[in-house]
């Protein structure tokens, strides 16, 4: 049975892009196995938990059906200055209610879908409401 998820693995021509991106949000390269191909592997702590592959041409057709990928992060404010800072385009809704955890939204340089939940006594900043395509 599954006992938890061990990591998503995204395919890129531009893997400086790719890890300067995941760099951003805090993710740390370590140590990869050498599959021949080049790459990189992105942890949380002790664990791997985005796979980065590299190549010349994206396959065709294009694997999978992943929607997106989501990590739960802290320091929503800080984030999404740095996000904005980097000149990144994000948006950010809160869950209703019982959860109201924060999701803050953004594409990766390779087209995909990052998603980062933040506890709901996090602070957001203040334009949080406009991002959210809702009045303020």
């Amino acid at each position: 049975m599954i006992r938890r998820m061990d990591h998503f693995t995204v395919v890129t021509e531009d893997l400086a892009a790719t890890l300067a991106f995941y760099d951003l949000l805090g993710l740390v390269p370590g140590p990869r196995p050498d599959f021949g191909v080049p790459g990189a592997w992105l942890y949380v702590g002790e664990s791997p938990v985005l796979h980065i592959v590299e190549t010349n041409r994206m396959p065709e057709p294009r694997r999978g059906a992943l929607d997106h990928m989501a990590f739960f992060a802290e320091d929503l404010s800080g984030t999404a200055e740095r996000i904005q800072t980097a000149g990144l385009d994000y948006r950010i809704i809160r869950t209703p209610r019982p959860f109201s955890r924060w999701q803050l939204f953004l594409l990766d340089p390779n087209g995909v879908d990052v998603e980062l939940d933040f506890a709901p006594e996090e602070t957001p900043p203040a334009d949080w409401k406009s991002r959210a395509g809702l009045a303020a």
